[in-house]
């Protein structure tokens, strides 16, 4: 099998998909690797270190497309769009639900496309946790960072200081990257409320998490009460495939306190507070009604390195399964990879995307 991965072209992209640990695995195992030059100078892996693990790297992102199986970390964008075809099967993270555009090229070419965020293995989505967690902790980094004065914020600390007391900090789901900002926010002395529909993940996390914890049930009226009495919300919702719900109103918005901050986690998959809109690494930060928002789309890519190695760790052992039986095959066999096919042969293969799109659903066991 001849897999390919080409450079991120995504602004402020700067992970790669595989390692040269990970290539040397794939080699190992009768793959062709092929990967563009310089994709991961900004994790810190030389062309050299791929060359040494077997790999093939290739000066342009033609060659690294004519490949069975493309391997990335982000959506292709619309530069990427001519290399897209039914002779190469996609593996990445893909969050059509937010993009209609890509979702119509991936059915018009017959792509065969694997969404890391919808592979569910046992209930749990295995390729999708990794960077949940990296985001979760970075959340608490760019939401301080927010409260700063010089990026519109409140002026306050999250741990407060002397007589200062605690930020209060709300997060907005208690899945894997609610649990990892409201851990990370309550280490550093933040007064935090966690909000979500299950109890027993409220009751997991309560277990987990010392500090100044506080869970709650969301509901609308739980969510409109706390997000204004906080000085950082934190939002963390996610519906697999799916948009992701609006939770929080301009309405509620407005009843915040000025220089508040918000960071929407949930942006690559359209959002869950309704005046959030895609910002990059570049220009992180806007404000509207007040309140400072962060809503970057590729949160993790700001440690590339981390990033990289983690994600690798997850996605390297179906990548090891693709090549052992074939695409299809592969597909056939696995539950958990068949549950990420989100397009094949012209058709909407994840629920959650169709739902989200007004588009029809094929189940994948009927095509493959």
């Amino acid at each position: 099998m001849r897999i390919g991965v080409p450079r991120e072209v995504k602004p402020g992209e700067n992970r790669v998909a595989l390692t040269p640990g990970g290539s040397e695995r794939l080699t190992g195992a009768g793959a062709e690797v092929r990967v563009q030059a310089g994709s991961g100078e900004e994790s810190g892996f030389s062309d050299a270190e791929y060359t040494a693990s077997g790999a093939r790297v290739v000066p342009t992102a033609a060659e690294a497309w004519e490949a069975d199986l493309v391997v990335k970390v982000k959506e292709p964008l619309p530069q990427e769009f001519p290399f897209l075809s039914e002779a190469s099967a996609l593996f990445t993270y893909l969050h059509l639900a937010a993009i209609p555009a890509l979702t119509g090229i991936l059915l018009q070419r017959r792509v065969t496309a694997i969404a890391y965020e919808t592979v569910s293995d046992g209930g749990k989505l295995p390729l999708l946790r990794p960077m949940s967690e990296v985001a979760g902790i970075l959340a608490v980094q760019v939401g301080a960072r927010a409260l700063e004065k010089s990026c519109g914020g409140r002026g306050v600390l999250l741990s407060g200081a002397g007589g200062a007391a605690p930020s209060r900090v709300v997060v907005i789901g208690a899945g894997t990257a609610g649990r990892h900002a409201a851990r990370t926010a309550a280490g550093v002395g933040a007064d935090v409320v966690l909000l979500d529909i299950s109890p027993e993940k409220l009751a997991r996390a309560a277990e987990e998490i010392p500090g100044r914890l506080r869970t709650a049930l969301s509901t609308p009226g739980s969510v409109a009460s706390e997000v204004p009495a906080a000085d950082l919300v934190i939002s963390t919702v996610l519906v697999v495939g799916d948009k992701a719900p609006v939770l929080v109103t301009r309405e509620i918005l407005r009843r915040m306190k000025r220089g508040a901050a918000i960071v929407d986690i949930s942006i690559d998959q359209g959002g869950s507070v309704e005046t959030s809109r895609p910002t990059t690494h570049a220009a992180p930060y806007f404000i509207e009604e007040g309140v400072v928002h962060y809503c970057v789309s590729n949160m993790p890519a700001a440690v590339p390195r981390t990033s990289t190695l983690a994600l690798t760790s997850a996605t390297l052992p179906y990548l090891l399964r693709l090549c052992a039986s074939g695409i299809e095959a592969a597909l056939r066999d696995d539950p958990a990879l068949r549950s990420g096919l989100n397009t094949f042969r012209g058709k909407v293969t994840c629920e959650g995307v169709a739902r989200a799109l007004a588009l029809e659903y094929a189940p994948p066991e009927s095509l493959l």
